[in-house]
């Protein structure tokens, strides 16, 4: 199985490199990481679940970087077991070009693979390996580039969104005040043209008191 890819790293060539290299880095990266330990200078030990079709397993490999080009690129050769689903083998060169201020990473692989994942077919297995490089990329241009911070839009239009209803409420009130004190107004009108209540300074002072009370809403 061979396959090849070139993304596009919102970063410095050095940052990504450092990145590439860096087993935290690389342990949030790669689906279903589950452990990245670093053995030896340039060899990891990993543990990884991952899903293929309907095979389900959980790979124990090691890893080790060879070629080393700082920071141009590195090779990866690498094995894993996963019981009764098999195993897969296989390596990768990795290379980083500059440009301007992003890095163009593209890479060529090539694995075998044994035991019930290779009776999938390899149609399934170019798909799933192209889905799971495409989700390692991702994360990783998007940790190299900085991730805008995680919500700061919703926060703002939550906000946005209270102030609206907030808005809409006030007037709603206002509009409902205004009715209630014209209704009043009216009443009290005649009941003063009846000499009720006290006439006209009454009803004047009722009015006043509306809007004081509209006054304080709106504000």
């Amino acid at each position: 199985m061979d396959l090849s890819g070139e993304y596009r790293i919102p970063a410095p060539r050095e940052r990504v490199w450092a990145m590439l290299n860096d087993r935290d880095v690389l342990r949030v990266c790669i689906p279903g990481c589950e452990e990245l330990e670093q053995t030896a200078d340039n060899a990891f030990s990993a543990r990884v679940t991952t899903k293929v079709g309907p095979v389900k397993a959980t790979f124990n490999g090691a890893v080790t970087l060879e070629n080393i080009n700082p920071p141009e690129g590195y090779t990866i050769a690498g094995e894993g077991k996963g019981g009764v689903a098999g195993f897969a083998s296989g390596g990768a060169d990795v290379h980083l070009a500059e440009d301007g201020a992003e890095t163009i990473l593209t890479y060529t692989a090539s694995a075998k693979v044994g035991g019930k994942l290779a009776q999938l077919g390899s149609r399934l297995l170019d798909s799933t390996a192209r889905k799971l490089a495409d989700q390692f990329f991702a994360k990783f241009a998007a940790m190299a580039g900085g991730e805008p911070e995680a919500g700061a839009p919703a926060e703002e239009g939550a906000i946005a969104g209270a102030l609206h209803k907030v808005e809409d409420t006030v007037s709603e009130a206002a509009h409902q005040l205004s009715d209630s004190a014209h209704k009043a107004e009216e009443a009290l009108e005649r009941q003063a043209a009846r000499g009720v209540l006290g006439g006209p300074l009454v009803w004047g002072l009722l009015a006043l008191a509306a809007i004081i009370l509209f006054y304080i809403i709106a504000t």
